[in-house]
């Protein structure tokens, strides 16, 4: 009787494998998937929710926005980023979705992600101008206005000077004409006066060229 019941309880989990054992399979794929980011989500920030959770929606994954009006933050130097934050935080730097964001951050927190995203490897970004003409203008506006001089050989930023190179281009031209307009400031009052002295035209093809760039190792 007992090799009768065994028998039978091996034909019928031969049988249920036979009818779900692709769903189990894909099952077990899942279970490991979701195990196995939930373990490098946990390794790279601790716990959920990670503060960066907040920045994903504009900023994209990692800092790579796929959004060209929104900045990708990977790679900018840690400097930069927390002192826009702090700007953002004080009103000195507008911004209606960045101010009270900002405002809710405590020093901790503001060095917490400058400092992850600052170590983010950048990636191309793929929403730019297919107009060659204006990136080549934009190219010798960048050369002949020194631009590498506060943004580094390569425009991948330094110190307080923000990376450019693979940057989204409109949010690139929507900086620069705020430059122009007095919209925003920085301290020096070299890029009012640099973005003021530019044409329209000539800062939207400084924008494609900058945007078009493919970074490169700092």
């Amino acid at each position: 009787m007992k090799k009768i019941i065994a028998l039978g309880v091996i034909v019928v989990v031969a049988v249920l494998l036979a009818i779900f054992g692709r769903d189990l399979l894909d099952l077990y794929r899942l279970q490991s998937y979701i195990t196995t980011s939930t373990e490098a989500y946990q390794a790279e920030r601790g716990n959920w929710p990670h503060l960066t959770d907040a920045c994903t929606g504009c900023h994209g994954s990692h800092g790579n926005s796929m959004n060209s009006r929104y900045p990708s933050l990977a790679g900018q130097p840690a400097a930069y980023l927390s002192a826009q934050l702090r700007n953002f935080a004080s009103g000195q730097r507008l911004a209606p979705n960045m101010g009270p964001l900002a405002m809710t951050l405590s020093p901790d927190d503001i060095d917490l992600l400058a400092n992850f995203y600052a170590r983010q490897s950048v990636v191309a970004h793929a929403a730019v101008s297919p107009d060659e003409g204006l990136r080549d203008q934009g190219k010798q506006l960048v050369q002949t206005r020194g631009c590498t001089a506060c943004h580094g050989a390569q425009l991948m930023g330094q110190d307080a000077f923000p990376r450019l190179a693979a940057q989204g281009q409109d949010y690139l031209l929507a900086q620069l004409n705020a430059f122009a307009s007095g919209e925003r400031i920085e301290p020096s009052g070299a890029m009012q006066a640099m973005a003021a002295a530019l044409s329209a035209q000539e800062r939207q093809a400084i924008a494609a060229y900058l945007a078009a760039l493919v970074p490169q190792p700092r």
